[in-house]
């Protein structure tokens, strides 16, 4: 608990778009891994746009640690198949949220992350004030993989006794 600065809830909200690994589908779930920490979302059977809106927490005590996303396909006979993957920097939503903001109007836009070669981003990504809380919506782009996106929503809790930011 001494080296805990707080905890990061990864809404895994959808996938778009994912390869087929099946004969003409897939039974996809997301795993999670940051440092020794592995966390996955249950299997939707049959789909390439799964929608799993699972919350998984992670336990941050280093912020210089990527998060790592791999998508995979189960398989009943087989070893699982991977179905591409992506990691993210936790550093802009971290910043955002060291800032101490306080009373925005829902939705204000706190500031930008654009994709760029050195991230897995598809699209802009905000990190924005929603109900009291500072949130980071993300679509990442799987690589090693022919297509597919998972939609994410990250969201940093405060632990009281923590070390804190």
């Amino acid at each position: 608990m001494e080296n805990l600065l707080g905890l990061l809830r990864i809404h895994v909200q959808r996938g778009v778009n994912l390869a087929v690994r099946d004969v003409l589908t897939s039974d996809p779930y997301v795993v999670i891994r940051m440092g020794k920490q592995k966390l996955k979302t249950r299997v939707i059977k049959k789909n390439v746009n799964p929608e799993w809106n699972d919350d998984l927490t992670l336990s941050i005590a280093d912020l210089s640690l990527p998060v790592k996303l791999t998508v995979y396909d189960r398989d009943t006979f087989s070893l699982d198949d991977k179905m591409g993957d992506a990691e993210f920097e936790i550093g802009p939503l971290v910043n955002a949220v060291k800032m101490r903001l306080e009373g925005l109007p829902n939705g204000t836009i706190i500031t930008k992350v654009q994709p760029s070669r050195e991230n897995c981003l598809s699209q802009e990504s905000c990190i924005i004030w929603n109900n009291g809380k500072v949130v980071q919506d993300m679509f990442l782009r799987l690589r090693n993989v022919e297509t597919g996106e998972v939609d994410l929503q990250l969201e940093w809790i405060h632990v009281p006794g923590s070390r804190g930011l």
